[in-house]
């Protein structure tokens, strides 16, 4: 089922195929976007992003639009330790 009754559609990202969703921002709480490796609050409106492969929501992804939209120009900002949590 889509999240938030949003279409998904598919696109290319780092040669995988990735699921995609827009989404409303109504879950009441804070993701971490990992094109920015900044705070996503609640009522922010963003994309999820998963693998098409995957079976699970532990690979989904929270990202900003705008992050999303240049991933393939930007790197990765994830610049937290390890054990620190994923959102």
């Amino acid at each position: 089922m889509p999240l938030g009754g949003a279409l998904r559609r598919t696109e290319s990202y780092r040669g995988e195929e990735w699921v995609v969703q827009t989404v409303a921002g109504t879950a009441g709480r804070f993701y971490r976007c990992p094109g920015c490796d900044q705070e996503i609050p609640p009522g922010t409106g963003h994309v999820v992003a998963w693998p098409d492969h995957s079976s699970g929501v532990d690979d989904r992804r929270h990202w900003h639009r705008a992050c999303w939209g240049a991933r393939e120009r930007r790197g990765s900002a994830i610049q937290r330790g390890r054990g620190a949590p994923r959102y």
